[in-house]
This record gives C-alpha cells, sequence and structure tokens, in this order.
C-alpha cells in the first residue's frame, strides 16, 4: 500500500515531466532545419519552465527597451516624478539614419514631450531616437544595467544606446540575454510590486498595445480571445548577410487566467526577414496550443 500511495504521488510529476519533454521536443523540430540559432524560454504559471538553447548570448536589438522602461520606472518612482514629466527634444536628439516615427513626424526638434509620450514611442514603435532621449535622462545603459541585475536578472548585459549599435553593428553583440532571463524578467515585472501602479500599469498597457511585429508572437493569436503584451527586436545583416537579431518576449494571459512568458530569439540568420518572423510566430502557436492542452 506504502508503494502504491508513492506511486500516485509521482504521477503528477511524471506526466508534467512528459508534457514538457513533449513541448521542447516540439520546440526542437520546429526550429532544426533553420539558418540560425534560435533560443527560446517559456514559463507557465509562474512555475513550469522549458528552454531550448539556452546556453547562447543572443542580441537583444530592440527588446532592450523593455528592460529600459522597468528601470526608467524605479528611476522616476525614487524621484517622485510623473509619467507628465516633459523632456526638451532637440534637434540633434533627432538622429537621421535610423528607425524613429518620432523624428518622422517632429523633424526639426525643438519641443518639450512627455515621458509617458516618449515611453510609447518607445515601447509601442521601437523609437530608437526616443529610447536614447530617455536613456540620456535616466542616466544611460549602465544604469538600466545595474537595476536589472538588482532584480537577480544576472544573464543579459545592456551596455550600448541604439545610436551606439547604429554606429557600430559589432555592438549590437554587447547588448544581450538568455531566453530564460528574459522569460524570468516578465515574470517579475508582472508577478512583483517593483514600483508604483501607475507605472506598471502603463508598461503593462503599452505593451498591448505594441504595434511592431504583429507577425511574431501575436500572429496566431490574435483571434484567441488572449491579452499579449509584447516588445520586439529587429536587427540589421551583419557583414556575412545574416540577420543579427529577430525577437520577441511576451506575456500572455488566457481567458481562464492562466498565464505564460515566453522569450524567443533568433541570432545570426541566413533566412529572410520575413522567414524569421514566422519562425517566431510557428513557436507562438506552439507553445500556445500546448498550454491550452495542459493547464485545463
Amino acid at each position: 500500500m506504502r508503494s502504491f500511495i508513492v506511486f500516485l504521488c509521482l504521477i503528477p510529476v511524471l506526466l508534467f515531466s512528459c508534457q514538457s519533454v513533449s513541448l521542447e521536443t516540439q520546440l526542437k523540430e520546429a526550429i532544426k532545419d533553420k539558418k540560425a540559432e534560435i533560443g527560446i524560454a517559456v514559463i507557465i504559471d509562474g512555475k513550469d519552465t522549458v528552454t531550448v538553447n539556452n546556453d547562447t548570448h543572443y542580441p537583444l536589438m530592440s527588446v532592450f527597451k523593455f528592460h529600459q522602461a522597468l528601470a526608467l520606472a524605479d528611476y522616476m518612482g525614487k524621484r517622485n516624478q510623473s509619467l507628465d514629466t516633459l523632456l526638451m527634444v532637440e534637434k540633434s536628439d533627432l538622429k537621421p539614419d535610423t528607425y524613429s516615427p518620432l523624428r518622422d513626424k517632429y523633424p526639426e526638434g525643438g519641443f518639450d514631450m512627455s515621458i509617458a509620450e516618449l515611453l510609447k514611442y518607445t515601447l509601442q514603435q521601437s523609437d530608437n531616437n526616443a529610447c536614447d532621449i530617455l536613456f540620456h535622462y535616466q542616466g544611460g545603459p549602465d544604469s538600466a544595467n545595474k537595476y536589472i541585475r538588482s532584480l537577480g536578472i544576472q544573464d543579459c548585459e545592456i551596455t550600448h544606446t541604439e545610436n551606439d549599435m547604429h554606429e557600430d553593428l559589432d555592438l549590437c553583440y554587447s547588448n544581450w540575454s538568455t531566453p530564460l532571463a528574459a522569460a524570468e524578467l516578465l515574470e517579475i515585472f508582472r508577478r512583483e510590486p517593483l514600483f508604483a501602479k501607475e507605472y506598471k500599469d502603463f508598461i503593462y498597457q503599452t505593451m498591448v498595445e505594441c504595434q511592431t511585429g504583429q507577425d511574431r508572437l501575436v500572429a496566431p493569436l490574435l483571434d484567441k480571445g488572449v491579452i499579449v503584451g509584447h516588445k520586439t527586436g529587429t536587427g540589421d545583416r551583419n557583414a556575412q548577410g545574416q540577420q543579427i537579431g529577430c525577437n520577441d518576449i511576451g506575456f500572455v494571459v488566457l481567458p481562464d487566467g492562466h498565464t505564460y512568458s515566453i522569450a524567443v530569439f533568433v541570432k545570426d540568420s541566413e533566412e529572410s526577414s520575413p522567414e524569421n518572423s514566422k519562425i517566431i510566430a510557428d513557436i507562438s502557436r506552439i507553445v500556445y496550443e500546448y498550454v491550452m492542452k495542459t493547464v485545463k
């Protein structure tokens, strides 16, 4: 009888082990023939974790704007500053030849803009100039890096601005993360009271309304009745013609309250840009279908 009871206790563990292997196997199968380094991490309901190729440093690209936003909220909270705080945007802040809807709309500069609006440009449209304006305000990449490490996230490094990377593509590899570190940061953001609710709610909603990368994590979830908040990152081609990075990280809230965080990084890809986005969308679909089957 005692042996039978022990066996019964082990059944849930064995079942989850099989399910974890099943998801890992599906993900490995989905990426096995791709001409790229692909890393994946999934955390389901805050505890069940699956990773693929997590031992590589993946260029964050604009994904680090999520990290920056958390550090910015902490910086503002310690100074009791409102999201309505105005910053001057000079013409010199609006660098040419970089992705910047802000510059395209206000090419002459010389105006004030609230931190809230700059953060929307940064998180929703991945604006590179808005990112660097906020970096200048909050103390640069090093301040963001120190804050992220203070949260216990060690497998991550942020050392350069968007302008730095624009001037030297090799520096893109210096801003890096493992997939698991990115997924863990999403979990920390959602589950822990890092800063005032005003800031947290704003970042959360801004990510839910993200306008970039609709062909990535979001693509297979558009008609599923779920909440998705995410941040993309897109790199140029390096000297070898490979796309340095095509990334997306995000959290998904199902109608029944179950959640998962997911990070997908595609590094040094010889695939086309649309194919890199499709890789992420396919992974997102596999994870969603797996979670729907296992959390019911």
